[in-house]
């Protein structure tokens, strides 16, 4: 079965089909978003991930935007490039791998009280599977904060966000969460920066991993 039900194949179709360990094996030492937009996805992070928990930084890099001032127990990075995973100061630990050539996670079943996609949902070309997979290492009712702008590498980014509005991609991953099951309480926020314009754009989607 298409790990991408009921999504027809074309929509996660890219620019750039070469491999994206060839594309990310240059460290970029930068952040994606400006520091505004990253404020906001700090304080979406102080709101839903309690201190003294286990946390995943899906598609991490050389840093992960928690707030500082929180205690985590632990958090595990994720992503394409050691160097940037290896600068990481929040991470216990982490593990290189492309979800988009393998998207099984390599976790044990509740492993983990939350988990992070900052900036990066747009990439994935088998995101149901990824969710449905984020569903089974994380514990019940643990929250998953997705978050995205308006900035991407467009060569890297599917054709169905190239198509789509910000409302548009909120509903896009609104619908991945749902074709994947096990999630719940699914919110839709937009927490962009006031007043608009001035700053980058920073859209949310936050769900929870429903009772077994």
């Amino acid at each position: 079965m298409d790990a991408n039900q009921p999504f027809p194949p074309h929509l996660f179709r890219r620019q750039d089909e070469s491999t994206d360990a060839e594309f990310y094996h240059h460290p970029r030492f930068v952040t994606h978003i400006d520091d505004q937009a990253i404020a906001a996805v700090t304080q979406l992070y102080r709101e839903y991930f309690p201190p003294n928990t286990d946390l995943l930084d899906l598609m991490s890099s050389w840093v992960s935007h928690l707030p500082a001032e929180v205690p985590y127990r632990r958090v595990v990075g994720l992503g394409m490039n050691e160097a940037e995973l290896k600068a990481n100061p929040r991470l216990a630990s982490y593990v290189v791998q492309d979800l988009n050539q393998q998207p099984a996670l390599p976790f044990q079943d509740q492993e983990f009280d939350g988990a992070a996609i900052c900036v990066s949902i747009d990439y994935l070309t088998q995101p149901v599977a990824v969710l449905r997979e984020l569903a089974r290492v994380l514990r019940p009712d643990a929250p998953l904060v997705i978050t995205f702008s308006n900035r991407c590498f467009p060569s890297k980014a599917i054709a169905a966000w190239h198509h789509l509005d910000d409302r548009g991609h909120l509903a896009l991953v609104q619908q991945y969460l749902q074709a994947a099951g096990g999630w719940h309480g699914i919110e839709l926020l937009d927490r962009s920066p006031r007043p608009p314009g001035r700053s980058d754009p920073l859209f949310a989607v936050v769900a929870r991993v429903a009772p077994r």
